[in-house]
């Protein structure tokens, strides 16, 4: 009986379930000739005695955690590992040339799947999860597993799942704390999650679910988002009381209103977070302080970002009622501020942000976490003192759970005391980092072993990725949604805009593609823009950052530059950003992204001034904002921009809130796929 479960294990895959130290000391003995020759039973558990008073076996059926050693390891151990790596090696030695053995991960366990047809075979690429039955979960993760899984199937909650591809065979859930990686077809022995121990049955069965849910729905795209469970009709958003403040609010206007309605905003967002709608009580939230700031003379605020955020708020109140919308959990943020412990988690730093206010820094370190294929954001603030002056590198020494923040946010970090929110902010344990390592990045190699899409080699292909998300106003609000590391080929062109105190590059790919490399003057990390310019003309060979469109080219908002001697943290570098910059002129944007800017600022000035309160001059800048959009062809935004000046004038308090939320979603919404 040959053991194709085994067979299908990558050292990836073994490093998953054990991990790397394990695998790379197994596998030297193998090369060494040290492992023993391995056995099968007519059963199929496959034994080995490695001479010493060592013996291990690896029963059918029941994964690495139903392996057994002699040996005094109480865990998971080195010849466990071996024996796998033997098994293998063997099996490839003695297999006949003629032999027309399946692929990897091809074959299942005829008595609980069907056979694969010719059509259908591949290495584990057709298979889903969703065909485990709920008795074997219950038989191998047990009632309480199931029972915890059906309390949170009865509340709803959100999955993404990753179907297998021939390329890649390993058939993947993102649940709103953790990631569940299915590492071998057909297999339950063999289930990789982040995780504790505590929890992994519970969460292995809702992946199992939302494979379940998925295939029911005869969603068969390689990545699908859903909500799974929760009620199975939806009549009300949830945010129609908060709706009816921030409505008043934009009759009004900023420039028209008191303080009182920022404490009315916070305590909306308060219910809606006691309700579970995480996103838009936390667009409350930046409205209130939207308001604060403007009557505090506070540069933080800005007409446009304020505008923003109501039409947030009402495109998010849409989309939830939309019956073919996206899922409701990642427009509404349900079960966001649930906390997972992960078991044992390994993390690749790509660069920080430092931001914050006068009282206040934060400083939010990028930490890729390859198995899930998402970045994670652990954040310090640290209080200021009234008039001193701390910067990012004034941060960079502080620590973390017993590490400095310039090491975290360029090192491999290996945790067993994590824990991680719904909203991909992590948490270290302890007052250290509790025996966890923290090994400093090779800058000749940085991310160079990261996955795609966390490792993007192809900016065309992640131009067309990004044109397929849902509009920006009703995505996630997690940390670090977008952050990348880009393969960088060559950097064509660095420039500095004096006047918006911006510094641009433009890099390529190896197929000659392109993107913008943009970063903004900030008082809180001076030095970042000297530093950024001396890293991109040092050949650098990655950058990581945040991925946006604009103006119909992909701009990255750069975390770190990794070049052959340095990995950079522009934002905790030291100086006073008193370097020479070349200087490159201003760029102005194209005809239609212009326009498109020009009736975005428009709309905008409505919203700060308030519908109720707009003058004459702002109703003229409004019908020439349309008149500019239908000049580069832009009809249907040029005609909601018209449909809101005979609105305005017309003085109708319900229809000039229909009429400004129909043109300024409309406006950033086009403005983003432009």
């Amino acid at each position: 009986m040959k053991r194709t479960d085994l067979l299908t294990l990558t050292p990836q895959a073994l490093a998953s379930l054990a991990n790397r130290g394990l695998v790379k000391r197994a596998t030297k003995d193998v090369e060494a000739g040290k492992a023993p020759v391995p056995s099968t039973d007519p059963d199929g558990t496959v034994r080995g005695d490695f001479g010493d008073g060592v013996a291990a076996s690896l029963p059918t059926g029941a994964g690495l955690e139903g392996a057994s050693c002699t040996c005094a390891a109480t865990g998971m151990c080195r010849h466990i590992i071996t024996l796998v790596l033997a098994y293998q090696r063997h099996e490839t030695e003695t297999a006949p040339e003629t032999a027309a053995d399946p692929a990897p991960g091809a074959a299942r366990d005829a008595d609980r799947r069907e056979p694969e047809t010719a059509e259908t075979a591949g290495p584990g690429s057709q298979w889903s999860p969703g065909a485990f039955e709920d008795e074997e979960l219950a038989r191998l993760f047990g009632r309480h597993a199931i029972t915890g899984a059906r309390r949170t199937f009865r509340a709803g909650y959100a999955a993404r799942i990753h179907r297998p591809t021939a390329d890649d065979p390993v058939a993947t859930v993102e649940l709103p704390t953790c990631t569940v990686r299915f590492l071998v077809p057909g297999e339950l022995g063999y289930v990789d999650t982040d995780a504790a121990a505590a929890s992994r049955g519970q969460m292995i069965t809702l992946a199992v679910w939302a494979f379940r849910a998925a295939d029911e729905a005869g969603l068969t795209d390689r990545e699908v988002r859903l909500d799974v469970g929760g009620a199975a009709t939806v009549t009300s958003s949830g945010l129609e009381p908060a709706l009816e403040v921030v409505d008043e609010l934009l009759l009004d206007g900023a420039m028209n209103t008191g303080r009182l309605p920022a404490n009315t905003l916070r305590a909306a967002a308060r219910d809606l977070t006691a309700a579970d709608l995480h996103w838009p009580a936390a667009a409350l939230e930046d409205l209130a302080a939207q308001i604060v700031a403007y009557h505090d003379r506070d540069a933080r605020y800005a007409p446009e970002r304020f505008a923003e955020l109501v039409a947030e708020l009402h495109a998010r109140h849409r989309a939830a009622l939309h019956p073919a919308g996206s899922p409701r959990s990642q427009i509404l943020g349900t079960d966001e501020r649930a906390s997972t412990p992960l078991r044992h988690v390994r993390l690749t730093g790509v660069g920080c942000r430092v931001g914050g206010t006068d009282r206040e820094r934060t400083v939010s370190i990028c930490l890729a976490q390859a198995d899930s294929g998402i970045v994670l954001v652990l954040r310090r603030a640290v209080q200021v003192a009234e008039e001193e002056i701390v910067t990012g590198h004034d941060l960079a020494s502080r620590r973390v759970a017993g590490a400095a923040l310039r090491s975290l946010a360029a090192a491999v970090v290996v945790s067993q005391t994590a824990s991680r929110s719904a909203g991909r902010v992590i948490k270290l344990g302890g007052g250290r980092l509790g025996g966890s390592l923290v090994t400093p990045l090779d800058p000749a190699t940085a991310w160079s072993d990261l996955p795609e899409p966390l490792l993007v080699r192809d900016l065309a292909a992640l131009d067309r990725a990004m044109t397929a998300l849902p509009p920006r106003l009703i995505r996630s609000r997690v940390a670090a949604e977008l952050v990348r590391v880009i393969e960088v080929d060559a950097v064509r062109e660095l420039r500095y805009d004096p006047a918006a105190q911006r510094l641009e590059a433009v890099i390529a790919d190896r197929a000659g593609a392109t993107a913008v490399v943009s970063a903004t003057h900030s008082p809180h990390a001076p030095g970042a823009l000297d530093a950024l310019a001396e890293a991109l003309k040092d050949d650098p060979h990655h950058v990581s950052g945040s991925v946006g469109r604009v103006g119909g080219a992909l701009v990255i908002d750069p975390l770190a530059v990794a070049t052959p001697r340095a990995v950079v943290l522009p934002d905790l570098a030291p100086g006073d950003g008193d370097a020479a910059l070349a200087s490159g002129g201003r760029t102005d944007p194209p005809p239609l992204t212009a326009a498109l800017e020009g009736a975005v600022a428009a709309s905008a000035e409505v919203a700060h001034r308030g519908l109720r309160h707009v003058t004459d001059g702002v109703r003229g800048r409004v019908a020439e904002a349309a008149d500019a959009l239908r000049r580069v062809g832009l009809a249907r935004a040029a005609g909601s921009l018209t449909a809101l000046h005979a609105a305005l004038s017309a003085g109708d308090p319900g229809r000039m809130i229909t009429a400004w939320v129909d043109a300024h979603i409309r406006l950033l919404t086009t403005l983003e796929r432009a």
